[in-house]
């Protein structure tokens, strides 16, 4: 059960911390503020808690006015402010100076009302507090990994590119796993053996971003991509990731209509987003192969039919994810 509001003053400072959190969402993702609010109150409020942590975690690595160093240091700050929130005034202190130059004002309007992201976080049940914590922790930990191995050459090899996208993404794909296991008996039954499929969930997601944002992170010196595998070898994993994505999907109960649709909006997001790369052997901005408007919304009605049959699912997935193994 969550903790208990002892008190008015405190549940009124809850509302409006919770009213912030669903806020700055809007302010930082698109996407996101879109397809969380699809999922159950009890479990909107700690998956969307989770992104905006992660999102801070996301500043820190993608911030071109720090050194990799000073990320490391703000990384294990970051972790100790999660864990115990009298940390965060020393957090936001230093991360704040670190980013003076940083363009993107909604992302430091985030690390600085991090004591109310985590008041959210505290008002969670103790088990969701825990899977939240260790996601981070590893995301964190992992991405400190990498801050002083990022170059222009890429990543060393396939293994080391599926690491990468396992702490920064994967590992939400397993916090995703442990909190709907909590709240619905039958997918905990369902997903049980098949664990796995969790990671290469996000992993899939986390891959489509990389080569949509790759032009972006050549010109500030930076690539997440394996060193001599090319595109259409990376869309064709890319493709055995998101088969066992629709795998993971289909353990989701069709009880659970807000789940699913919340993981098949974001899938199929991917499947089109990729679609459009794989049209193109090279591209000079991420802008080139974003969704429009139109797209999504269109694939956004479409996903409220389909979430009902896995049939219409694989369908889908069939007719828009076959480029990618071209």
């Amino acid at each position: 059960m969550p903790r208990s509001i002892s008190n008015p003053s405190s549940f009124n400072q809850l509302a409006h911390d919770e009213l912030y959190q669903r806020t700055i969402l809007e302010s930082v993702s698109r996407t996101f503020a879109l397809t969380i609010p699809l999922l159950p109150a009890n479990l909107e409020k700690v998956v969307a808690n989770t992104y905006l942590l992660c999102r801070i975690v996301d500043t820190i690595e993608d911030a071109v006015c720090i050194d990799p160093k000073t990320k490391q240091v703000l990384s294990t700050l970051f972790v100790k402010t999660v864990l115990d929130s009298s940390y965060s005034e020393e957090f936001v202190k230093e991360s704040l100076i670190a980013l003076l130059n940083h363009p993107n004002h909604d992302e430091k309007d985030l690390i600085k009302n991090i004591p109310r992201v985590l008041r959210v976080l505290q008002s969670c049940d103790e088990k969701q507090r825990h899977a939240v914590a260790q996601c981070v922790q590893i995301m964190s930990e992992g991405m400190s990994y990498f801050h002083v191995r990022q170059n222009q050459a890429g990543l060393e090899d396939l293994k080391e590119f599926e690491k990468y996208c396992y702490v920064v993404a994967g590992v939400v794909g397993e916090m995703l796993t442990t909190v709907f296991a909590l709240h619905s008996a039958a997918f905990a039954k369902a997903i049980s053996g098949k664990e796995s499929l969790a990671i290469a969930f996000g992993q899939a997601l986390q891959m489509t971003n990389i080569l949509k944002d790759s032009p972006e992170d050549r010109l500030r010196g930076v690539s997440w991509k394996p060193k001599d595998i090319d595109q259409t070898e990376l869309l064709v994993i890319a493709h055995q990731k998101l088969e066992d994505s629709l795998r993971y999907i289909y353990c989701i109960p069709k009880s659970e209509p807000g789940i699913r649709q919340f993981c098949f909006l974001a899938f199929g997001l991917a499947v089109l987003t990729l679609k459009q790369i794989a049209k193109r052997h090279q591209f000079q901005e991420s802008a080139e192969v974003k969704l429009t408007r139109p797209q999504v919304s269109r694939f956004y009605i479409f996903t409220k039919i389909a979430v009902h049959s896995n049939f219409l699912m694989g369908l889908f997935f069939r007719l828009q994810g076959g480029a990618l193994k071209a």
